[in-house]
């Protein structure tokens, strides 16, 4: 198993919590973006630069991905392109997307862009917090004691 992060938006708390997960656990984690990334020095811990573009990181992380892995992204199309292919998706703020719930998550979803795009303002995701990091630090934690240390 690898652990992947979609890491253009991923928030820079989530990083460091999935940081020290593979240091411990001793995974493979590999962070994907459009733009250079700083990490801390690990033989765990890599990065891949991706050309820029609105899905190129997406696009890499679902050809690259192995079913059993563990992604990291908020992004809805990706998490269900994961999903299809047999891997886990967990957003940052510690909700798995599963094939149970990933089709009506991705109808709001576009419920709400079509809302926008006629006009009408919505509100996006409230700010990351400390109860989210909390939350995504207690998933992740559950997850690899069911998963990586069965």
């Amino acid at each position: 198993m690898q652990i992947w992060i979609d890491a253009d938006a991923c928030p820079a708390a989530t990083k460091e919590i999935l940081y020290r997960a593979a240091k411990r656990i001793k995974c493979n984690l590999i962070l994907v973006a459009n733009q250079r990334l700083r990490t801390p020095n690990s033989p765990f811990i890599h990065t891949v630069q991706v050309d820029a573009g609105a899905d190129a990181a997406d696009d890499y992380i679902n050809k690259n991905i192995d079913k059993g892995d563990l992604v990291i992204t908020a992004d809805l199309p990706l998490a269900a392109r994961v999903i299809e292919k047999g891997a886990f998706a967990l957003n940052p703020r510690g909700e798995f997307y599963e094939s149970e719930n990933i089709r009506q998550i991705l109808s709001i979803r576009n419920f709400m862009e079509d809302l926008r795009l006629s006009g009408i303002e919505t509100s996006g995701p409230p700010p990351y917090n400390a109860k989210d990091r909390e939350a995504f630090a207690n998933a992740l934690h559950r997850f690899l004691e069911n998963t990586f240390w069965k």
